[in-house]
């Protein structure tokens, strides 16, 4: 998503980090009062998004279309959580799997639900070095950019009125050395970031329009330097931009930083609000619900923190579900860090969070498989893998005549399964899989091709897939 390797953010790398903010702070409180729904039929203190909104914020958490038919994930995400975060389903290759073709779909039916449920949306992403469909990825300089600002203006301008905020930029600055990472999107000119933001605020007025990245939790590091220098500027020279988020992915080798706090109320400073957009704590039991309390605490203790977003409702629904990172348990029940946080929030207050050890924030790059040749079709993939969980996106190209429907075959290892799949089919979760295309994917000319993608626990599958046509 979305890192110690970005998530189906959801990206792989390392992801977000938390926040808290002070109750005392009456006129913060005020200041963002009036952007805070509570989710339908929730009771103030004794729910999550209603006792967040009762401090002036909102409590949210990332959603897979394909678990709305999961009468247990839908119930806790009816009750518990007043915004929403679309996983994969906004992102570039899910709404633009063809150049100017666009599949509302999957993102639609989370907002939907949304809506119908008293909870607002987040958008995640419109512009982000990876996930790119395959025909963005052949594209540079020009036609890149100009591809980027159309699709900004398209996805965003199909949503106008229904996004509460943006995440106009994913993760656009390197791990180390505070300079900006290098992607195609950069090397189309070291403005690209500044003409994504002019293009969402014309396509969608009112949403606020964010920056969002990870590794940024620790106010000592270069990249967390890097992204305030970037928004201080663009604060100065009138660049429409609202928002800073904080992944906030935490766990035993990118931990919760003793200066958290320092790093949320810095940006504010700047005029912009802050958001923890991708919360999640590997752990258990009480270290794990400590962490989480501090976080909301952090969060609560800067009036222009205006709300968290867990990436995830269940562990098994987690990126990275071995480290039973999130609020529930696979079976849905409220875990200690649930408490913590629901009791952090009810009780408001300032306590300085502990201090903790830094680290280096860890890095990856993902293998490419190239495609293979021959007549019918082919299919190739590339992965994020991060430890517990990847990403992988297959590219299925047709050969010398067009294609009128398609499968693709690969193994899983042993202990992957999958988690979500966008832009086709999977025969299963575990072991030898067949993807096949869905209703807007199937037919592909000679020579071009189309893209999935699905998201897994677990080891990344490898060796070539076969693509079978027809």
């Amino acid at each position: 998503m979305d890192k110690v390797l970005a998530r189906g953010s959801g990206s792989a790398v390392a992801r977000s980090r938390p926040r808290t903010a002070v109750l005392s702070m009456l006129a913060g409180v005020a200041m963002v009062a009036t952007t805070v729904a509570v989710a339908t039929g929730a009771s103030a203190g004794t729910t999550l998004g209603a006792s967040a909104a009762e401090k002036g914020r909102y409590f949210g958490t990332a959603v897979a279309a394909n678990k709305l038919s999961d009468a247990t994930y839908v119930g806790i995400l009816n009750r518990e959580f007043n915004m929403v975060t679309p996983e994969n389903e906004m992102k570039w290759d899910a709404t633009e799997p063809s150049q100017g073709q666009f599949n509302y779909a999957n993102a639609d039916r989370i907002v939907s639900h949304a809506q119908a449920n008293g909870m607002r949306v987040r958008g995640h992403a419109l512009a982000w070095h990876s996930q790119q469909p395959g025909w963005a990825q052949n594209l540079s300089g020009t036609a890149l950019r100009q591809a980027m600002v159309n699709h900004i203006t398209q996805v965003a301008t199909h949503y106008k009125g229904k996004i509460y905020a943006w995440d106009v930029v994913n993760e656009a600055f390197a791990d180390s050395g505070g300079g900006r990472r290098d992607s195609n999107l950069q090397r189309t000119g070291n403005d690209w970031i500044e003409v994504a933001f002019r293009t969402a605020r014309a396509a969608d007025p009112a949403a606020k329009l964010c920056y969002n990245d990870y590794n940024t939790d620790n106010w000592t590091w270069e990249k967390t330097q890097a992204v305030y220098n970037m928004v201080k500027d663009f604060k100065a020279r009138g660049v429409p931009i609202d928002c800073v988020g904080l992944q906030s992915h935490f766990n035993s080798g990118s931990p919760y930083p003793g200066n958290y706090r320092t790093t949320l109320q810095n940006f504010a400073a700047l005029g912009v609000d802050v958001q923890i957009t991708e919360l999640d704590i590997e752990g258990s039991g009480t270290t794990q619900a400590t962490t989480y309390g501090n976080v909301v605490k952090d969060c609560l203790a800067v009036s222009r923190c205006t709300g968290i977003t867990v990436w995830g409702i269940r562990d098994t629904d987690s990126w990275r579900a071995s480290g039973t990172p999130l609020l529930f348990d696979g079976n849905g029940n409220k875990k200690p860090a649930y408490t913590a946080v629901l009791d952090t929030l009810n009780a408001g207050g300032t306590t300085p969070p502990p201090t903790t050890p830094t680290s280096t924030p860890p890095t990856s790059n993902p293998p490419t498989t190239p495609p293979p040749s021959g007549n019918g079709c082919t299919a190739s993939f590339t992965t994020n893998q991060w430890q517990g969980g990847f990403v992988t996106t297959v590219r299925v190209t047709a050969g010398a005549a067009p294609l009128n429907g398609w499968a693709v075959a690969l193994t899983l290892p042993a202990g992957a399964s999958l988690v979500n799949t966008w832009n086709a089919q999977p025969s299963g979760t575990s072991g030898g899989l067949t993807f096949r295309n869905v209703a807007y994917n199937g037919q592909v000319g000679a020579g071009g091709s189309t893209e999935f993608g699905f998201q897994g626990v677990g080891t990344a599958p490898s060796g070539t897939p076969t693509c079978t046509a027809g």
